[in-house]
C-alpha cells in the first residue's frame, strides 16, 4: 500500500511558544507509515502560502499544527486551489483555543489526532467567505465575531501571563469594562432586511469559539448554512450576566439575544467594525470597515475526523 504524502505546517509560536516542543514529540508517529514533510512558519500568513504550495505539489493531506490562527491560514491556502486539487485538511491542536478542532469532533490530545490523520477518517464541511467594502476577501471555517468578539481578539494579545480558557475569560472582562461599543447595523440576510443596535454579531459555521464560548450552539458544519447570533444593546452588568449562558450555549433564552440561519448576509455599521475570522483579526483598530458580505460555500473542504462517519 502506498504511503500517504503529508505536509505538516507548524506554527512554532502557538501556545505561547510551546508548540515547537510538543510537535517534536509527534514526529515518531509518522515515521515509516507516511511520507511526512515538516515545515515551520516564519512570518504572518506564511502558513497560507505553504498550504497552497503543498496542494500544488500534490500532497494528499495538509496538516496545521498550532491553534485556530494556523488552521485559518492553512484553510485560506487550500481554498486558493481548485476543488479537485484540494488536499484533505487536518489540525493537530497546539494553540490556545483549538475551537475548529473541537468543532469537527477531534480530541484535545495531539497524539490521538495524529493517529486519526494516519487512519484516514474524513468528512466534508462547509467553508465561508468574508469580504469588505474594499474587496478584501478571506475564507474562514469556524466563526466570525463582530463588535465584542473582535475587541476580545484585539485585547487577547495583551494578556500574556495566562494560557487557555482563563486567558479568554480575563480578556472578556477587560473588554466589558474598557471597550463598550454599540453599533447601529443595517442587515440584509437571504432577502430579509432589518436594522438593529448591537454590541455583538457572531456568524458561526461551528458552534464554539474563544476556547469554550458557544456563540452558535446550533451550528452544524456540513448543513450548507451559517448561524447568526445577535446581542442587542445591553448594559455592562447585563453583558456580565450573559457570560454563563454563552458558555453553556443557552443564550437564546434571553430577550436581548436573537438567533437565525442564513446562506448570505450583508452588514453595514455606523461605526468601524472590529472583527475576527477564526480568531485572526480581519479588522482591528487601524481598519475602517463599515460593510461586510459573508457567504457560505457548501461542502468545500474534506477534513480529518477521529472516526468513520
Amino acid at each position: 500500500m502506498n504511503k500517504p504524502r503529508i505536509k505538516l505546517i507548524m506554527n512554532p509560536n502557538a501556545d505561547m511558544g510551546n508548540a515547537w516542543r510538543y510537535a517534536a514529540d509527534l514526529r515518531h508517529l509518522f515515521e515509516g507509515v507516511a511520507e511526512a514533510d515538516w515545515t515551520g512558519t516564519v512570518y504572518p500568513s506564511h502558513a497560507q502560502s505553504l498550504a497552497k504550495q503543498a496542494a500544488e505539489e500534490g500532497y494528499e493531506i495538509v496538516v496545521a499544527i498550532g491553534g485556530d490562527g494556523t488552521a485559518h491560514e492553512v484553510i485560506n491556502g487550500l481554498m486558493e486551489v481548485p476543488a479537485e486539487k484540494r488536499p484533505i485538511f487536518g489540525v493537530i491542536p497546539l494553540g490556545s483555543g483549538n475551537d475548529f478542532c473541537a468543532n469537527v469532533g477531534n480530541t484535545k490530545d495531539p497524539d490521538k489526532v495524529a493517529k486519526a490523520i494516519l487512519a484516514g477518517y474524513t468528512k466534508t464541511v462547509d467553508i465561508a467567505s468574508v469580504e469588505d467594502e474594499s474587496g478584501r476577501m478571506e475564507y474562514w471555517g469556524n466563526t466570525i465575531n463582530i463588535g465584542f468578539g473582535g475587541s476580545v481578539t484585539i485585547f487577547f494579545r495583551t494578556v500574556r501571563f495566562l494560557r487557555g480558557f482563563p486567558r479568554y475569560i480575563l480578556t472578556v472582562l477587560k473588554v466589558i469594562f474598557s471597550n463598550y461599543i454599540v453599533m447601529k447595523n443595517k442587515i440584509k440576510m437571504d432577502g430579509k432586511e432589518f436594522e438593529t443596535e448591537t454590541i455583538m454579531i457572531a456568524l458561526n459555521n461551528g458552534p464554539r469559539e474563544g476556547g469554550g464560548f458557544h456563540t452558535g450552539p446550533k451550528a452544524i458544519m456540513d448543513d450548507g448554512e451559517l448561524d447568526i447570533t445577535i446581542v442587542e444593546k445591553v448594559s455592562r452588568l447585563k453583558m456580565l450576566m450573559l457570560l454563563i449562558p454563552f458558555m453553556n450555549g443557552t443564550q437564546e433564552k434571553d430577550r436581548a439575544v436573537s438567533m437565525d440561519r442564513f446562506k448570505k448576509i450583508e452588514i453595514e455599521s455606523d461605526k468601524p467594525m472590529y472583527l475576527h475570522a477564526d480568531g485572526e483579526l480581519f479588522a482591528g483598530l487601524n481598519h475602517d470597515v463599515h460593510y461586510l458580505k459573508v457567504e457560505v460555500l457548501p461542502q468545500a473542504l474534506e477534513v480529518i475526523v477521529p472516526e468513520a462517519n
